[in-house]
């Protein structure tokens, strides 16, 4: 056999070999490399994570780690892990998985309804990476409080109830920073000149905001409700709202937990700064996360005479309305006699 023959024989079984060696990496590199049976799973990467870290995170997902290791290798991911959320789909292969975990997916962080920071930390804490304690402790930090005009009574007045897309391993400054920002787009001039036109600041109308809240879930009445407390604050007489005496009772007895329905004569002389029956203005902060609704109901109040009311027995979540001490005296006892008989004593 000559040599020519020889070289070919040779070169043909290189390149054989080496489209084999070539098929099957391409094979470990692109196909299928997931096991978990749903259509779509969420891989969280903490922060500061290293390569090892991102194996254990992966393990229950991947069906092989080492094609997966090899393509990472490859790809020079393991010199260059991202921290974030990342979405693995079925059917993944090697190759698509490192180049989802370079994909960082923005969650759809949402909160309303929350009574006080502390509850507002733990429910964005549950969502991001931030842990609760570290956001309470950056919402109250001094130095931002002074810097945005805002102190620890008030602060949760500084946020916008809303769904924002953020990334999950946000920081806790980046996501208060991120809230400050959404504060001021949200007070822009003609939000601001509605307050002034109402005699408040943003806070000011965040914390009545928070009463009317309060007072009740039916959307409609929130601005007749409005006008009430706007009208008793300009005869400068108490607000006597029952929700202010509902929150001091749980800050006094630092217990938040507790469900109380009804108000009595001895909780109204209670001394506490939220309490608006001893006091005249507005309390020292929200005693809640107004919605959007009950914001615009300050910024748009209803025009009324109406200076008092109580809830409705006829129209349940409604309220009655009156202009005057004595009508109001008819509407308040047909109210106390059908809840004494709904046997209702907290």
């Amino acid at each position: 056999m000559n040599t020519k023959k020889i070289i070919s024989i040779v070169s043909v079984v290189l390149i054989s070999g080496l489209m084999i060696y070539g098929m099957i990496l391409l094979k470990q590199i692109f196909s299928a490399n997931t096991k978990f049976p749903e259509q779509e799973v969420y891989v969280y990467v903490p922060t500061d994570s290293k390569y090892e870290d991102v194996k254990k995170i992966l393990s229950p997902y991947v069906e092989n780690l080492e094609r997966f290791e090899l393509v990472a290798s490859k790809r020079g991911y393991i010199e260059n892990v991202i921290p974030g959320r990342f979405l693995l789909t079925k059917g993944m292969s090697s190759y698509d998985l490192v180049k989802t975990l370079r994909l960082n997916s923005a969650v759809k962080l949402a909160f309303n309804n929350q009574e006080r920071i502390e509850n507002l930390a733990g429910r964005v804490g549950s969502q991001i990476e931030a842990d609760s304690l570290v956001l309470l402790n950056t919402f109250k930090d001094s130095v931002f409080l002074q810097e945005n005009g805002f102190n620890e009574e008030n602060i949760l007045a500084m946020f916008i109830p809303n769904t924002y897309e953020i990334y999950w391993n946000t920081t806790a400054e980046k996501f208060r920073d991120k809230m400050i920002k959404e504060y001021r787009n949200f007070w822009n001039e003609e939000r601001t000149a509605k307050a002034k036109a109402q005699g408040l600041t943003p806070v000011e109308a965040t914390i009545l905001a928070s009463i009317v809240h309060k007072e009740s879930v039916k959307k409609d009445e929130r601005p007749r409700i409005a006008g009430v407390y706007l009208n008793r604050l300009k005869l400068e007489m108490p607000l006597q709202a029952d929700p202010t005496v509902i929150f001091a009772m749980k800050k006094k007895a630092n217990d938040f937990n507790q469900v109380i329905k009804r108000v009595f004569y001895n909780d109204l002389t209670m001394p506490h700064p939220y309490n608006t029956y001893m006091n005249v203005g507005l309390p020292p902060g929200p005693i809640a996360m107004p919605d959007i609704t009950a914001l615009e109901a300050v910024l748009n109040p209803e025009k009324n005479d109406f200076i008092y009311f109580c809830a409705s027995v006829d129209r349940f979540g409604y309220h009655e309305f009156a202009a005057t001490l004595p009508e109001h005296n008819v509407n308040a006892k047909k109210y106390s006699d059908w809840i004494n008989n709904q046997g209702v004593v907290r």
